[in-house]
């Protein structure tokens, strides 16, 4: 993959998708604010790494007559644990078509094909730049799933943690307590229902103006316009950002090219692959057409 000048290499720890769509048990289905947190039961599908992302449809009422929902949605994991029975997967969904719709009304007992893990997962810091020690997580709504399995991951590895989150309204919030609820997190919502009133990019910008900003690397989940202003916000900064992106996909193995990204130094990236996780100073823009929550 095309690289820009001043971008870092990092590694590829991702797992290992095992070989075709395997059946799993939903064993919960929670409401939480205007979302939905569902758990499924893998039992012979590996832990996956934080940023990496899954294939779903549910077994039953997909595809029929109607032809929607047909195609599998792609979902980033927002928690795993591993299990005498298998890995259980925790995943957030908003309902805002025929595919979540279907996706958040699953109930115990019914089953969910997954495919996955898929797709390169989010850095650890140093990884990123010898001198951050920390992190600084930026989520924005339903985009906040990623970095709770990734504030977890990199806590268990003693890496010192800031947490920003924010939300357009009450009705476009959730999964805070249950994804987020053992540690401290700052918030930002843009109808002032909850913490600072305006943008959580406003939040990060405040954090960026210290001498210390370069000693932690910030990673992004969240609406395009969202990560497109992290992605500013830092490049100007001289601070390492992975951003957390989404595009349609329809395979999530990068035959079908419809995830296309653009780089900075020309060419495209397959954010199925090469992604969803990204380096900020790699893309021309997060503002990808067909993107968005």
């Amino acid at each position: 993959m095309p690289r820009t000048a001043g971008s870092k290499p990092r590694s590829d720890a991702r797992v290992a998708a095992p070989l075709g769509r395997r059946a799993c048990q939903i064993r919960e289905n929670q409401s939480t604010g205007g979302y939905r947190i569902f758990s499924a039961l893998d039992e012979v599908g590996p832990e996956p790494r934080a940023g990496q992302f899954y294939m779903l449809a549910a077994a039953e009422r997909w595809g029929q007559r109607s032809g929607r929902p047909y195609l599998p949605r792609a979902f980033s994991v927002a928690e795993s644990e591993a299990t005498d029975g298998g890995v259980r997967l925790d995943f957030l969904v908003e309902d805002v078509g025929p595919g979540t719709e279907r996706l958040a009304g699953l109930r115990k007992g019914e089953r969910l094909w997954v495919t996955g893990p898929l797709g390169r997962p989010f850095s650890h810091p140093a990884e990123l730049d010898s001198a951050a020690a920390g992190a600084i997580l930026v989520g924005g709504g339903i985009g906040l799933a990623p970095l709770a399995i990734l504030r977890r991951q990199l806590a268990e590895r003693g890496v010192p943690i800031r947490t920003l989150l924010g939300f357009r309204d009450r009705e476009h919030s959730g999964g805070v307590d249950e994804l987020f609820g053992c540690c401290e997190v700052r918030m930002a919502s843009e109808d002032g229902h909850v913490g600072h009133r305006g943008y959580v990019t406003e939040l990060l910008a405040v954090l960026l103006e210290g001498d210390s900003a370069r000693s932690a690397a910030v990673y992004a989940c969240g609406p395009p316009a969202m990560l497109e202003t992290v992605r500013a916000l830092c490049i100007e900064r001289g601070v390492e950002a992975e951003l957390a992106m989404e595009t349609p996909m329809a395979c999530g193995f990068g035959a079908c090219m419809g995830c296309a990204v653009p780089l900075a130094d020309g060419g495209f990236m397959r954010l199925c692959t090469d992604g969803p996780v990204v380096n900020a100073a790699e893309i021309e823009t997060a503002l990808v057409r067909g993107s968005g929550h």
